[in-house]
């Protein structure tokens, strides 16, 4: 449950900087300890499904940005 409580509180973070208009490289740090805390999540749960998301959205942040 620890899991789950740690990727909501990620997300409140983001939607906050987001709010405050926080530069990116501080949004993309926050996006990657939310693919971190989320596969650490799926991990616990062992849901493929989840799992395979979170793999996704890992390759997604490692692409560099133009």
């Amino acid at each position: 449950m620890d899991e789950a409580r740690a990727v909501l509180a990620r997300l409140d973070r983001i939607e906050a900087l987001e709010r405050e208009g926080a530069p990116p490289g501080v949004l993309l740090e926050e996006l990657r300890g939310l693919v971190q805390a989320a596969e650490a999540w799926a991990r616990l749960e062992a849901d493929e499904r989840a799992a395979s998301a979170v793999e996704r959205c890992s390759a997604a942040l490692a692409t560099p940005v133009p």
